[in-house]
C-alpha cells in the first residue's frame, strides 16, 4: 500500500449545527469519515449543509436554476432528489436545481465520495463537481474546478473526470482529464469518487481508478488545488457541451438521484 499523504478537511464555523456524520462503513485504505449527508430527512435539502446557485448562470445552458423549490430538489425515500423539468420559469423554458456547500462546507485534500444514479436523455448534462472557495476575488479558471463526475446524454454509459485551471482548461482545449464506460449509468447506482492529495488527484468509479492529474508545479496557474473548494451537484439541460446534439423534450422530467456524499480525511 501507498503511503498517504498527510491531507486535511476544512470543515465550515457551523455553530449549533450537527456535524452531519451518519456513521456509514469507512471504506478501506486508511480514511475517516469527517463530513457526509446520508439525506435520511424528508423534505428540502438540509439548509445546514446546502445552499443553491439561481437563475440562468454559465455555458450557455438552458434552465433556470431556482432556490428551495421541491420540484427540483428534496430528499425522499432517503435519497436526494435533483430534478430537470421542461417547464417555463424566469424566462427559461426548463427548471432545474444545482446544490453547493459554498459557506457551508470546505474541503482541502481527502476522499469525496458520492452515490448517485444519473438522467437520461439527450440533452442532460448532470455534474458532481467542485470550484476553489475564492473564485469571488480570482475567478474562473484560476480558482480552479474539479470534476468528480459529468455525463452528456448523448453519450450514454461514459462519464468524464476533468480539472480545469488558468493554464489547463477547456476554454483553451487544454483541460486534463479522461472518460471511462461504465456501462449503465441510469438504473444503477455507481459511486463516483476523488482521492485529492497534496501531489495529486485521482478520479475513480466504483472504485475504479480511470485518472490521476499530478501536480506539476507550484504556480497557480497549474495546481490551484492548494486552497479549499466547495461541493456542486446540478443537471444542467442543453449548453456549450450537453446540448451538442439538441435535446430532447420528450424525455422530461428526468432525476438525479444521490443516495449519499461523504467526505474523508486520510488517517
Amino acid at each position: 500500500m501507498r503511503a498517504l499523504a498527510a491531507v486535511a478537511i476544512l470543515l465550515a464555523s457551523c455553530a449549533g449545527r450537527g456535524n452531519g456524520i451518519q456513521s456509514p462503513t469507512a471504506p478501506t485504505g486508511g480514511w475517516t469519515l469527517a463530513w457526509s449527508d446520508e439525506f435520511d430527512r424528508p423534505g428540502p435539502p438540509d439548509p445546514a449543509r446546502w445552499d443553491y446557485e439561481e437563475g440562468l448562470i454559465r455555458n450557455q445552458e438552458l434552465q433556470f436554476y431556482t432556490r428551495a423549490r421541491t420540484e427540483n430538489a428534496r430528499v425522499e425515500n432517503g435519497t436526494l432528489v435533483v430534478e430537470a423539468r421542461r417547464e417555463s420559469f424566469g424566462g427559461a423554458r426548463y427548471t432545474s436545481a444545482s446544490l453547493i456547500t459554498r459557506g457551508r462546507q470546505s474541503i482541502l485534500y481527502g476522499k469525496v465520495e458520492i452515490r448517485a444514479r444519473l438522467p437520461r436523455g439527450r440533452g442532460m448534462w448532470p455534474a458532481l463537481w467542485m470550484l476553489g472557495e475564492d473564485i469571488g476575488t480570482v475567478g474562473w479558471p484560476r480558482c480552479g474546478e474539479i470534476d468528480i463526475m459529468e455525463h452528456v446524454g448523448f453519450e450514454p454509459g461514459r462519464v468524464h473526470g476533468t480539472v480545469h485551471t488558468e493554464a489547463y482548461n477547456h476554454v483553451r482545449n487544454t483541460q486534463r482529464g479522461a472518460s471511462i464506460d461504465v456501462g449503465d449509468l441510469y438504473d444503477t447506482f455507481r459511486v463516483y469518487s476523488i482521492e485529492w492529495r497534496p501531489d495529486r488527484i485521482e478520479f475513480f468509479v466504483d472504485g475504479r481508478l480511470y485518472f490521476t492529474f499530478a501536480k506539476e508545479g507550484t504556480t497557480a496557474a497549474v495546481w490551484p488545488f492548494d486552497r479549499p473548494h466547495y461541493l456542486i451537484m446540478n443537471i444542467a439541460v442543453g449548453g456549450s457541451w450537453g446540448g451538442q446534439q439538441g435535446v430532447d423534450d420528450a424525455v422530461f422530467p428526468q432525476r438525479m438521484t444521490i443516495d449519499y456524499v461523504r467526505v474523508y480525511r486520510a488517517t
